[in-house]
C-alpha cells in the first residue's frame, strides 16, 4: 500500500506484509499497539458488522460523542425493513481479528480501519480502508476488472476513468447522456457489489482504487456500507431489493406503445390520431398528454393546472377519457409541480397518525390529483422535480403509488418521472432519460445508460423515442428514428415523445409536414416523404406485442429477484471477458441478444455471441458463439440472437395487449442445448400478484431435452391452483419443423415428443 494511495497510514505503520490474492495485490498496515482505539475521520468510532444474509454483510461506523454513546447513521431513505444479526462490534482492535459472517471470512485492522471480506475459499470480494485522519476522501475500496452501476446518467457503460459527483436532474452532457439520477450502487464485475447507505457523497474512479467522498458538511464518520458477494451476478440484483424492495409490477398495459402528445389541436383529431391507430393496425396501448406550459396547448391550463384546457377539449374530461377508452387507449396525464409550491415533500397515504398535514405533505398534494383519477386517468406523467432532495424525490414516487391505489384499491398505479432514488422500485417507480438530443452519438449513449440504470436503480427504464430535441447537425432524420424505434422496442418503457412530435408518430416521417413547429432546426423537407419508417415501426411494434408473454414474464421476475428486463451480457456470460466489458449490446431477459444499430448510414455492425449456439431472430440461421460476426442490417433489421436451449413464447399480433387472442400462443424452441423456461400470466392488473389471490395467475414450467427432442409441459410450484380451462400452444422446433403441432395444458403434467 503506497502512502499516497492511502494517506491515513502515513506515519503510523509499525508493521507491514504483503498479500496476493485472487490477482489482486494487497498491502495491509497496522500498528503494534495493542488494543488500538478505532479512529476514523479523525473521531473515535464504534464498528458493527451485521450479517443481511449469507451472501450480504452490513458495516456501521459510528462517532463516539463524549460521553462515549455511538451516533448511528440516520441511513438512506431509500432502505426497507430487513432482519439483520449482528455478529461482532468493538471500540478497540488488538492488531488483526477475524470473524466469520454468513459465507465470509472478515478481518478488521486498526489504524487505519481497514476491513477485508473473503469468501470461505479465501478468495477476496472486498477491501474497505477507512481513512483515519479528516480529509477529502473517507473510503478506498478495490475497483478490479470493470465497475458497473451508479444510478443512470454518467460517462460511459465501465464506470472506471471517471469521478460521480452526488448530483441528480438535467446538468452534466444532459444532450447525450440525459438526466442525472445518482445510485450509490456499484458492481465490480470481479464479483463484489456495494452500497454506501450513508453518508452521501460521490465515487472517484480514476485511479487503481476507487475512492468515496462524503458531501460537503455532513459528518463523515458516520458510516453505513453494505458489502454482497456477486461472484454470481444476479445474486448483486436480489440482494439489492433485500435492502431497497422489491419492484412493484406494474399494469401490462404500461409494456405496450406510448404515443406521446405535446401541442395540441383539437379533440377530434386525437380521435381521429386514435382511429388511424386502430385502422392502420399499427398496436398502441396508451395515449399521453403533455400539459400547458412547455408548449403552447396541452391537455391542461398549465403548469400546476388539473383542469383540462377547454380550448381543446369541447367536451368535460370524463367523456373525452371514456371516448379514448373505448378505443382500448390508456390515458396517461403530465404534470408539473411549482418548485416555490412544492419543495419537498414527506407523508405517506392515508396520512399516519401524528403527521403534519402542511402543504407538502403527499395526501394533501394527491388531493389535487382525485378529480381526474375518478375521471378515468390512467396513469401520470411527473415531470421536473430536480430540486427535491432524496428523501422528497422517493416520496413523489410514493404518492403516485400509494395515491392512486387509495383511490382505485386493487388496481396497479402507474406513473413515469425523470427523477428517482434507490427504492423507488418497491413504489413501481419507472423513469426516463429525460431531454436528450436527437443525434446517432445520443442514441448510441443511451444503451450504456440503460443497461447501468437497470442494474442498479430501477429495472424500469426508457428513453424519449428519436430524441427529445432536433439536434443541429443535419441528423434530425426518419432513418435515425428508425433505429432508435427499434431500440426502443427493447426497452421497458416503449414511448414516443419529442418536439415537433408530429414526427414522433409511427406514419410521422411520410406526411410532408412537421406539425406544430416547437423546435427548430427542422428536418429537409425531402426528409417529409419517407415510405420505408412506417412498415418499420409497424414490424417492431408487433414484434413487441409478439414477446409479451415473454416480457411480462421477465416482469415478474424483476419483482421476485431484482434482475432486469434489459441485461448487460455481464448478468450471464461473467465468464466471458469479451461480454463482460459489452456496453452497445444487451440481453432482453436471459435468451434473446439485441444489436442496436447506432450508426448513420449503416447497412451492417458487428456483434459478439458468447460461446454456445445462436439462432438469427429473423432468418433462422444458426451461428457458433464465443466471436464476434458481421451481421448484415438494412434499415428494416436490427441484429437479434437467440440462444440455443432458449424457449421462447410467442403471440399472435394483438393491437392492444387485452385484446383476446385469436390463435394459440407459440412455443418457439430453438434446438442445440436443453433449456427450460418458466411462463408467468396473471390478470395484468390487481394486486393479486403479491399473495397469489388472482385466480387468473399460472405459473407453466417447460423444460427441453435436446438429444431425447423432448418437451415437458407441466405446474411450476408455484401456482397454488389452475384456473381450469385448457391453455392451448402451438409448439415449432425452429430450423426442423414447418408446421407447429398443437398441444392444450389443462393444468397437468405432458410429454410432448417432437
Amino acid at each position: 500500500m503506497n502512502n499516497e494511495m492511502y494517506p491515513a497510514c502515513s506515519g503510523l505503520i509499525t508493521k507491514s506484509w504483503i498479500v496476493f490474492s485472487a490477482g489482486v495485490l494487497l498491502l495491509w498496515c497496522v500498528t503494534a499497539r495493542a488494543g488500538d482505539s478505532l479512529v476514523v475521520d479523525g473521531v473515535p468510532v464504534e464498528i458493527k458488522v451485521s450479517e443481511l444474509s449469507a451472501r450480504t454483510i452490513r458495516l456501521e461506523i459510528a462517532p463516539l460523542d463524549q460521553l462515549g454513546n455511538p451516533q448511528l447513521a440516520a441511513g438512506s431513505p431509500g432502505l426497507v425493513d430487513f432482519p439483520v444479526k449482528e455478529r461482532f462490534h468493538a471500540r478497540q482492535l488488538t492488531g488483526k481479528t477475524q470473524i466469520s459472517v454468513g459465507n465470509f471470512r472478515v478481518t478488521l485492522q486498526p489504524r487505519p480501519l481497514v476491513v477485508t471480506v473473503r469468501r470461505a475459499d479465501g478468495s477476496l470480494v472486498q477491501e474497505l480502508v477507512f481513512a483515519e485522519n479528516a480529509g477529502t476522501n473517507l473510503i478506498y475500496f478495490r475497483t478490479g476488472a470493470s465497475v458497473l452501476g451508479l444510478g443512470e446518467g454518467g460517462d460511459q457503460f465501465d464506470r472506471r476513468g471517471h469521478d460521480f459527483p452526488l448530483i441528480n436532474g438535467q446538468r452534466y452532457k444532459l444532450g447525450e447522456l440525459g438526466a442525472r439520477c445518482f445510485s450509490p450502487f456499484l458492481i465490480g464485475t470481479e464479483g463484489w457489489a456495494m452500497f454506501v447507505s450513508s453518508p452521501h457523497g460521490s465515487f472517484d474512479l480514476r485511479g487503481d482504487r476507487g475512492a468515496f467522498s462524503r458531501q460537503g458538511g455532513e459528518n463523515g464518520a458516520r458510516v453505513d456500507v453494505f458489502v454482497t458477494d456477486a461472484l454470481a451476478p444476479p445474486d448483486a440484483l436480489r440482494e439489492f431489493i433485500r435492502f431497497t424492495g422489491a419492484p412493484a409490477m406494474p399494469p401490462k398495459w404500461a409494456l405496450g406503445y406510448m404515443q406521446s402528445h405535446r401541442t395540441l389541436s383539437t379533440e377530434a383529431d386525437i380521435l381521429a390520431e386514435a382511429s388511424k391507430f386502430r385502422g392502420d393496425s399499427l398496436p398502441c396501448d396508451t395515449f399521453i398528454f403533455l400539459g400547458t406550459g412547455f408548449c403552447p396547448a396541452g391537455w391542461n391550463f398549465g403548469h400546476d393546472s388539473f383542469q383540462f384546457n377547454t380550448n381543446v377539449f369541447t367536451h368535460q374530461a370524463p367523456a373525452v377519457i371514456d371516448k379514448l377508452h373505448k378505443q382500448h387507449l390508456h390515458v396517461v396525464l403530465h404534470v408539473v409541480p411549482l418548485q416555490n409550491d412544492y419543495p419537498s415533500l414527506h407523508g405517506q397515504i392515508p396520512a399516519a397518525p401524528g403527521e403534519e398535514l402542511d402543504q407538502q405533505h403527499i395526501a394533501n398534494y394527491w388531493k389535487r390529483h382525485q378529480d381526474l383519477v375518478h375521471a378515468g386517468a390512467d396513469g401520470w406523467w411527473p415531470d421536473e422535480g430536480d430540486w427535491l432532495n432524496e428523501p422528497s424525490r422517493l416520496e413523489r414516487h410514493r404518492m403516485y403509488y400509494e395515491g392512486p391505489l387509495n383511490d382505485t384499491p386493487n388496481v396497479r398505479p402507474w406513473n413515469l418521472q425523470r427523477n428517482g432514488a434507490p427504492g423507488m422500485a418497491r413504489y413501481g417507480g419507472w423513469i426516463w432519460s429525460g431531454d436528450i438530443q436527437s443525434s446517432w452519438r445520443t442514441l448510441a449513449a443511451q444503451v450504456k445508460v440503460g443497461l447501468n440504470s437497470s442494474l442498479s436503480l430501477s429495472p424500469f427504464w426508457g428513453t424519449d423515442t428519436g430524441g427529445f430535441y432536433p439536434s443541429p447537425n443535419g441528423e434530425y432524420t426518419g432513418e435515425l428514428y428508425a433505429r432508435w424505434f427499434e431500440f426502443s422496442a427493447f426497452t421497458p418503457s416503449f414511448r414516443s415523445h419529442g418536439r415537433n412530435h408530429w414526427l414522433h408518430r409511427p406514419w410521422g416521417w411520410n406526411t410532408g409536414e412537421t406539425g406544430p413547429i416547437e423546435s427548430r432546426p427542422l428536418p429537409d423537407p425531402a426528409e417529409l416523404h419517407n415510405a420505408s419508417v412506417e412498415p418499420i415501426c409497424q414490424k417492431y411494434l408487433n414484434l413487441r406485442y409478439q414477446l409479451m408473454p415473454y416480457t411480462y414474464t421477465l416482469t415478474r421476475e424483476a419483482h421476485d429477484t431484482g434482475l432486469p428486463l434489459m441485461r448487460a451480457l455481464w448478468l450471464h456470460y461473467s465468464r466471458d471477458s469479451e461480454a463482460v466489458k459489452l456496453g452497445d449490446e444487451f440481453l432482453w431477459g436471459r435468451d434473446l441478444l439485441v444489436a442496436p444499430v447506432t450508426q448513420k448510414g449503416a447497412t451492417s455492425r458487428g456483434v459478439y455471441l458468447p460461446e454456445g449456439g445462436w439462432f438469427d431472430w429473423w432468418s433462422g440461421e444458426k451461428v457458433s458463439g464465443g466471436r464476434w460476426i458481421e451481421r448484415s442490417a438494412d434499415l428494416a433489421t436490427m441484429p437479434t440472437y437467440v440462444c440455443a436451449g432458449s424457449i421462447i413464447p410467442v403471440d399472435p399480433v394483438r393491437q392492444y395487449l387485452s385484446q383476446p387472442a385469436n390463435e394459440p400462443t407459440e412455443l418457439k424452441i430453438f434446438p442445440g442445448a436443453d433449456g427450460e423456461f418458466t411462463l408467468y400470466d396473471d390478470d395484468g392488473e390487481s394486486l393479486g400478484y403479491l399473495n397469489g389471490s388472482d385466480s387468473k395467475t399460472i405459473w407453466i414450467r417447460f423444460q427441453w431435452n435436446d438429444a431425447a427432442r423432448k418437451l415437458v409441459i407441466e405446474p411450476d410450484k408455484r401456482m397454488k391452483k389452475w384456473p381450469g380451462g385448457s391453455r392451448p400452444f402451438n409448439v415449432r422446433l425452429v430450423g426442423v419443423m414447418r408446421e407447429p403441432l398443437p398441444v392444450e395444458f389443462h393444468g397437468r403434467r405432458i410429454v410432448v415428443n417432437l
